[in-house]
């Protein structure tokens, strides 16, 4: 298995597959048509989000290969497992990998932007995740749906947490990895939707590096959250027990 980036910055890590498919034990991820990879970042969400309440709905924004909506059908018995998707490649290739899977007649990719999808459907999810896109800037010469796929125009934190709103149900869960510079804003948009913190782990690539991510989860319950934090590496290729026994589910060879 390609090793995780120590630098968990890196949405297109170092543990991302050499060539166009990501075989993990249970399923495989075709990529070739994905502007965005696998990455340390939606393993880290997939594995990480709570299945204790049993949502029997979830849905996947911004969905890329499918990976965190596979393997959130891989942990649960959910029936209904939704996954949007605004980039046309990806959302057909996000389709396939999902009919390729033992899950194929739960999952369904819509090839979508949350905002149209918002405002064309009155379903209401138990449990909704995102890896969003969170870069700014726009870097010449990369290819226009890697940019779409890494940027935050089409998607920015204030639309995907309106978009929740929107969509999660009374008693759902809302779970989400974003940088750890960007948690505090993130924690004060969803609060303007009643949306408030119910679990937090930050994320470090080795002890000494500083925290680059924070996973959180929101309901609509104002309680006292639970705080954490994971190092993913004690050094080159030496993972530490916390996330080998976070992922050891997926990864081949963890």
């Amino acid at each position: 298995m390609p090793a995780p980036s120590t630098d968990p910055s890196n949405h297109q890590s170092a543990m991302t597959a050499m060539g166009k498919t990501f075989h993990f034990k249970k399923f495989r991820v075709q990529q070739d048509h994905c502007a965005m990879k696998v990455g340390t970042d939606g393993v880290l969400l997939g594995a990480w989000t709570s299945l204790t309440r049993n949502p029997q709905s979830i849905l996947d924004i911004g969905a890329g290969t499918g990976l965190i909506a596979l393997m959130l059908a891989q942990r649960s018995d959910a029936g209904q497992v939704d996954a949007l998707e605004i980039d046309q490649a990806a959302s057909e290739q996000c389709a396939e990998n999902f009919q390729a899977s033992p899950w194929g007649n739960r999952l369904r990719c819509y090839h979508t932007s949350l905002q149209e999808y918002v405002a064309n459907t009155e379903r209401r999810y138990d449990l909704i995740v995102s890896n969003p896109p969170f870069y700014s800037e726009t870097v010449p010469g990369r290819a226009a749906n890697r940019d779409l796929a890494r940027q935050n125009r089409t998607l920015p934190f204030e639309a995907l947490i309106a978009g929740v709103g929107s969509l999660l149900g009374q008693t759902g869960r809302f779970c989400a990895i974003v940088p750890y510079r960007e948690e505090s804003r993130v924690r004060s948009l969803a609060g303007a939707y009643s949306l408030f913190l119910r679990r937090i782990t930050r994320v470090k690539g080795h002890p000494s590096a500083p925290l680059k991510r924070s996973l959180l989860e929101f309901s609509r319950e104002d309680l006292l959250p639970e705080t954490g934090s994971l190092v993913i590496e004690e050094g080159r290729h030496q993972y530490t027990a916390s996330y080998r026994d976070l992922t050891s589910d997926f990864y081949l060879k963890m």
